[in-house]
């Protein structure tokens, strides 16, 4: 029997607050913004999800000293602290020995075509290959290049619990299901994992579904602060898509993990992020160069409008930075 029950909304405040994304962080303080990985599926959202946890965040924060990037779970770019490489990488590795020896041997390929070199391009097995720590990668966003790095010197076991606190740290209360949606693992192999930290988590009941956390982060969750502090209506941040699932955009609308959940009518293919205002989703975002496309059912309170502009125009991209504010457009459907 669960000790505690928290509310959707406790568990979202929990998370923003966790990400950052209630309180920035100090200038500069890129590696700890990106303590959870940065998806950088869409051109620079890495970039713009450092810029919503970040104060001050400057264009090349994404290359910052202390960040690498490899290739996520789900293929896409990820921005990570480079002292956490082996857990975002060995940590997910496949606990068969034999998946892990053919995917040594696609690094070993690969590792000797560049010769101590960086390509360009890609390479067949690459992503499968970035599982083993032994290559980095470089995303312009125009061009993707590669590279072959030391091996991370991390027990994968250390690596494969560490994953899973960090899972259960930035994005619970959750469940093994979801962990091993975020982590890329086989469910046998989540489980096994999940099973060696057990002892440290606490259960909780999640508007009626079993979830867990870690024990040594219950009193974030119980703290009435978060909650209060994200309702601030003077307080807006863009959300790329793939922060949208630190609201629930599984098939419960509870956990960060598999689906794609619309959380508001407003979102379309030119408008896939979202406004955050007040703990809710208000509206739907996007950007076609100096230009942040906005769009909210209706008209915006004097103070929280003052806040999405500053939002919009501090945005860390060369063509919007320091743009006159007509080229911000705010698309407002009919109430």
């Amino acid at each position: 029997m669960a000790g505690l029950s928290v509310t959707r909304r406790q568990a979202v405040a929990y998370r923003l607050g966790a990400n950052r994304l209630i309180e920035r962080l100090p200038a500069g303080a890129y590696v700890s913004g990106a303590r959870f990985g940065l998806q950088d599926s869409a051109p620079r959202d890495a970039l713009l999800g450092l810029h919503a946890r970040v104060a001050d965040c400057e264009p090349e924060a994404w290359a910052a000293p202390g960040l690498i990037q490899t290739y996520s779970p789900r293929a896409a770019v990820f921005v990570l602290p480079e002292a956490d490489f082996g857990i975002f990488t060995v940590g997910r590795l496949p606990l068969d020995p034999d998946v892990r020896s053919r995917l040594d041997a696609t690094a070993d390929r690969i590792c000797r075509d560049l010769a101590g070199g960086e390509a360009k391009g890609g390479a067949d097995g690459l992503r499968e290959a970035c599982a083993t720590g032994r290559i980095a990668l470089r995303w312009t966003t125009s061009a993707l290049y590669f590279r072959e790095v030391e091996r991370p010197r991390i027990d994968p076991g250390h690596a494969r619990r560490e994953l899973c606190r960090r899972h259960l740290t930035g994005f619970g209360p959750t469940t093994p299901a979801a962990f091993a949606w975020w982590a890329g693992m086989a469910a046998a192999d989540a489980r096994q994992v999940w099973d060696e930290v057990e002892p440290e988590l606490v259960e909780v009941d999640l508007d009626g579904r079993r979830a867990w956390i870690l024990a040594a982060d219950e009193p974030a969750l119980r703290d009435p602060d978060p909650i209060e502090a994200v309702a601030d209506p003077g307080s807006a941040r863009f959300l790329v898509t793939s922060d949208l699932r630190l609201l629930g955009q599984d098939r419960t609308a509870l956990f960060v993990g598999p689906g794609q959940r619309r959380l508001s009518d407003l979102h379309d293919t030119f408008h896939p992020g979202g406004l955050l205002v007040g703990g809710e989703i208000v509206g739907a975002w996007g950007r076609r160069g100096g230009r942040v496309l906005l769009r909210v059912p209706g008209p915006l309170a004097p103070e929280t409008r003052a806040a999405v502009e500053a939002e919009a125009l501090s945005m860390p991209i060369p063509a919007v930075t320091g743009v006159d504010r007509a080229t911000m457009t705010l698309d407002v459907s009919a109430a």
